[in-house]
């Protein structure tokens, strides 16, 4: 569609072009320089012209045979006496194959106009006086020179402005990816703590086999609320993505509620401990990030040391934070994992400038470490 677009409207310019140098042929203002052996007839320039105007045509789909043609047709005109109408056609078609024309055909045009300008320009200083020269050279400069020098420019801001776009099209895909690292990160941490805590637990309680209803209780309330918990933090990343304009994501989680996700572990399970001295007052960056290495480590715990002797240390000291979480290897089935939850935890820690770490120590222990400046 574009394409066909382009071919109508050079054929237009061509009509137009011609009507215009037949009207000037008629008013007498053609002559731009003497003519050899007298007047030429009028037959002859029309013909001349319509050649190139017929080049004229191909100046966007065929610029080199544009170029050809109307360069052919300006050197039979030039031959009797260039004429204006088809020095503006000379004109245009040089501009269009430069600004539209490849990088190789655009090198060429610069290097033959130059090449021409130089040469023509020399040789009437040979043949003639430095004046004669000089008022050649300056009717090359303004007839080669200035249309191809004008489509250079603007061939350059064009494509300044297509890598300005490209690299801001860039950058959007790379917001747009880091949207969704931060989406699927934030997806884990909520769907996979509280289900993976709500499974267990609903495990527990199956598999009692006693009948104890204050244990069965103390279970099932641990369900409920890690089910309320994880559909207010869905609610709440839900309003975020459906807010017109980008907000500051609410803060729903804070280290220093820490004790539910230890209350909720300790239901389904785990030999759980609390020590740590008062996290009031964090960054909010810190505290998220705190709470949620802690939810997804004891998450861990649960899945892969069922049982265990656990214990959640929080460290606040002058200018940084540490948090701790240590549980025993334990013998026996453990859930299975992909290792989505240490990239998460490590994403975390290091989006805010802190440090992480995992793994067994040399005691026997799985220890996950994150440290947060302050």
């Amino acid at each position: 569609m574009v394409e066909l677009r382009r071919k109508h409207r050079d054929v237009l310019t061509a009509v137009a072009f011609f009507a215009l140098g037949l009207l000037i042929h008629r008013l007498g203002l053609d002559q731009v320089t003497g003519e050899r052996g007298g007047s030429t007839p009028f037959g002859v320039r029309v013909a001349i012209l319509a050649v190139a105007c017929a080049g004229q045509v191909f100046r966007h789909r065929a610029p080199v045979v544009a170029l050809g043609v109307a360069g052919a047709a300006t050197a039979v005109d030039l031959h009797f006496g260039l004429s204006m109408p088809v020095m503006m056609v000379c004109i245009d078609v040089l501009f269009v194959a430069t600004l539209h024309g490849s990088r190789g055909l655009h090198r060429v045009l610069v290097a033959v106009v130059a090449t021409t300008t130089v040469g023509i320009t020399a040789a009437a200083a040979a043949v003639e006086d430095w004046r004669q020269s000089f008022y050649t050279g300056l009717l090359l400069f303004s007839l080669l020179v200035v249309p191809m020098w004008w489509a250079t420019n603007v061939r350059r801001h064009r494509e300044s402005a297509e890598q300005v776009a490209r690299i801001a099209e860039l950058d959007r895909r790379a917001a747009v990816n880091a949207e969704r690292n931060r989406m699927a990160r934030d997806l884990h941490d909520v769907v996979a703590g509280h289900m993976s805590a709500i499974a267990i637990q609903s495990e527990a309680v199956l598999s009692l086999r006693s009948g104890d209803p204050e244990t069965a209780r103390t279970v099932l309330k641990s369900v409920r609320e890690n089910s309320v918990r994880a559909l207010a933090e869905m609610r709440t990343m839900i309003d975020v993505l459906r807010a017109d304009e980008p907000v500051d994501e609410p803060v729903s989680v804070r280290l220093a509620d820490v004790g539910g996700l230890v209350e909720s572990a300790a239901a389904a399970g785990l030999d759980v401990e609390l020590r740590g001295a008062d996290v009031g007052e964090l960054p909010v960056g810190v505290d998220v990030a705190a709470y949620r290495i802690v939810q997804e480590a004891l998450t861990n715990a649960v899945k892969h040391a069922p049982g265990a002797r656990t214990s959640v240390v929080l460290e606040r000291q002058v200018l940084r934070l540490v948090v701790v979480v240590r549980n025993d290897v334990v013998d026996g089935p453990r859930g299975t994992g992909t290792g989505t939850g240490l990239v998460s935890m490590a994403e975390r820690a290091h989006l805010v400038g802190g440090v992480f770490a995992a793994g067994p120590d040399g005691a026997g222990d799985w220890v996950v470490r994150a440290e947060f400046p302050l």
